[in-house]
């Protein structure tokens, strides 16, 4: 159905154009960027920046041009950003269009401009997933999401990959399925939006620990630690937000995770690991071309930690780490100290 028609991607940066050549490779794109420079550049030379653009993927910087003219969008903004530009979308928007996002992150804009503390405490209506910012300001109903291992640089030099697009829509997912699966990407599906944005959401809170005990050193076994500990956080947290923890054991969950976990080309993994040298937080964001969309959600889980007294100790070490609180020596030795008890206690 989509094959012989425009998919539009949403966003311009590093991931929105992995997923616009990806789309290329079946169907035309036209991808949404304000930069006019971006758009040029694209249209003009084939590349956004230092990336080689598909040749059937063109740009725009019309809202209601890609709204005309594509049926199907790939919402790919910082979540930061996500519900503002969402609006701004919202009347070019038909109840006919098909919404798949692929931002990782939380929202709590609802609630104004307010500034989190770390006594700050929130209640979990008051945050919204990026399927739900969608469905609370606009006509479409059709949404879903997709997540899972896909690091943009890897993508974008044509290595093979998979991801999860999930939705409550079968449709959704045959046209996620249908426009983005090819020789070099598999795309499986899911019926759980919520378990599988969640999924996606939470491990950048885990990879940000893991780029910090790589910067102090620390080997292989410690790695292994974290990131099976951490998913079983990942796991209680989710469950408390209403997810079904079998999201966690696929692609968006444990299949992020761990590439996430491994590679300074993670943008949270960056993080830790520069906190780990002793740069403060504030100079890592203003440095970082891109968002690192852990700082937010950590800031967020936080919040909810606080709200609901969740057992989250690497979620709150990270959090007492990145706001000055706790050293990194510091936070190693509270958490090898921590009195974990059964290994899997989540099934």
């Amino acid at each position: 159905m989509y094959i012989n028609s425009t998919v539009g991607v949403i966003g311009a940066g590093s991931f929105g154009s992995a997923i616009a050549n990806l789309l290329a490779e079946n169907c035309d794109v036209l991808i949404f960027s304000r930069r006019a420079n971006v758009v040029n550049q694209i249209n003009a030379e084939g590349k956004n920046g230092n990336i080689e653009m598909h040749p059937k993927v063109k740009a725009t910087s019309s809202m209601e041009e890609i709204a005309n003219r594509c049926t199907l969008l790939y919402p790919v903004i910082p979540s930061a950003d996500f519900r503002k530009v969402i609006k701004q979308f919202a009347p070019f928007l038909r109840p006919d269009h098909i919404m798949i996002h692929g931002t990782k992150g939380l929202d709590i804009s609802m609630l104004g401009n307010m500034e989190l503390t770390a006594k700050s405490a929130i209640d979990k209506k008051n945050v919204s997933t990026m399927s739900e910012v969608i469905l609370q300001e606009t006509v479409v109903k059709r949404v879903g999401c997709l997540a899972g291992p896909n690091l943009s640089s890897e993508l974008n030099k044509l290595q093979p990959a998979a991801t999860v697009v999930a939705s409550k829509y079968d449709e959704v997912i045959r046209a996620g399925q249908e426009t983005l699966k090819s020789k070099r990407f598999m795309v499986f599906s899911s019926s759980d939006i919520t378990g599988v944005e969640l999924a996606g959401v939470l491990k950048n809170i885990i990879a940000i620990a893991a780029g910090a005990l790589s910067g102090l050193g620390y080997g292989e076994n410690t790695r292994a630690l974290l990131i099976s500990r951490g998913m079983v956080e990942m796991i209680h947290i989710g469950k408390d937000l209403g997810a079904d923890p079998r999201a966690f054991f696929g692609l968006a969950g444990v299949g992020d995770l761990i590439a996430t976990c491994s590679t300074k080309q993670s943008r949270n993994f960056t993080v830790g690991y520069r906190l780990s040298s002793g740069e403060k937080i504030a100079d890592i964001i203003a440095s970082m071309d891109e968002v690192a969309e852990g700082i937010n959600t950590l800031k967020i889980t936080k919040a909810l930690i606080n709200k609901y007294k969740l057992r989250a100790p690497i979620a709150e070490t990270i959090y007492r780490i990145m706001f000055g609180e706790l050293n990194m020596k510091q936070a190693v030795d509270y958490l090898m100290l921590y009195p974990f008890n059964e290994d899997v206690d989540y099934i």
